[in-house]
């Protein structure tokens, strides 16, 4: 079974950064995309960042040109860079990992961001 762990969430103050990691157990096969989630309190799961196989990216509206998804293929692993934060991207940030056949979750990272 694979699991994604998650790490480099914490707390900021508004204008500073963090850089989320997202590591793989093991070697996932047939990957089609990875990305980021995040779900505030009392809002619905939403994406905030994808990477396709062939290097597409998309994004959330109200975090374009401040955060960055990146992958590093050799080590399975999924970045979020996370500059000019906002009390609003306070939340639980999840790592997915989508092939032809399943969806893996992490277990969540907290952000919390102070005015």
């Amino acid at each position: 079974q694979v699991q994604l762990v998650e790490s480099g969430g914490g707390s900021v103050q508004a204008g500073g950064s963090l850089r989320l990691s997202c590591a793989a157990s093991r070697l996932i096969f047939s990957i089609d995309s990875m990305g980021w989630y995040r779900q505030a309190q009392g809002k619905q799961r939403e994406l905030v960042a994808g990477l396709t196989r062939g290097g597409q990216t998309n994004y959330a509206d109200s975090v374009k040109g401040r955060f960055t998804v990146s992958r590093e293929n050799t080590k399975n692993t999924v970045y979020l860079q996370m500059n000019s934060l906002r009390p609003e991207d306070t939340a639980v940030y999840y790592c997915n990992v989508c092939t032809a056949f399943t969806s893996y979750w992490g277990q969540g990272t907290q952000v919390t961001v102070s005015a």
